[in-house]
């Protein structure tokens, strides 16, 4: 439902586009900084899918993004967290101890849309590039 907060132990992926994406194909810290206007950074909630493995979940999101987005680049990738990972260590890491909270923002196209919040568009980089270490795995977006 949606502003349910997501258990600790569950999985988000985060589609990180080409232009997040470094020559030698790995993710950047920008990747995970909120654009101005945005209240949070946009997410997946991978255990909502109920798929029976990973593998399942990743194929239901490239559905997912095919159907929401005019485009999946070629390039574009998803990257996997766990929720009670990425929070720790931002709490554990950052300068401001900063709490972040991940919540279920379910879309009509999306149900699984869910969102990373306490962040904001003028964050020091430390904040992304903390989220980018707890990283568990990545993958192609593109079907």
């Amino acid at each position: 439902m949606k502003g349910d907060l997501i258990p600790d132990q569950h999985h988000i992926a985060r589609l990180c586009r080409p232009k997040c994406i470094s020559p030698d194909e790995k993710i950047q810290a920008s990747a995970f900084m909120v654009r101005v206007g945005e209240e949070s950074l946009s997410a997946n909630w991978l255990e909502f899918l109920k798929s029976s493995s990973r593998e399942n979940e990743i194929a239901e999101l490239q559905n997912i993004y095919s159907n929401k987005f005019n485009k999946v680049e070629v390039r574009a990738q998803i990257a996997v967290l766990n929720v009670g990972e990425v929070r720790e260590k931002v709490l554990a890491e950052s300068p401001d101890r900063r709490n972040l909270k991940v919540l279920h923002n379910p879309e009509i196209d999306d149900p699984s849309h869910s969102g990373i919040y306490n962040l904001r568009h003028d964050d020091e980089i430390i904040i992304a590039e903390l989220i980018l270490e707890s990283v568990q795995e990545t993958c192609t977006a593109r079907k």
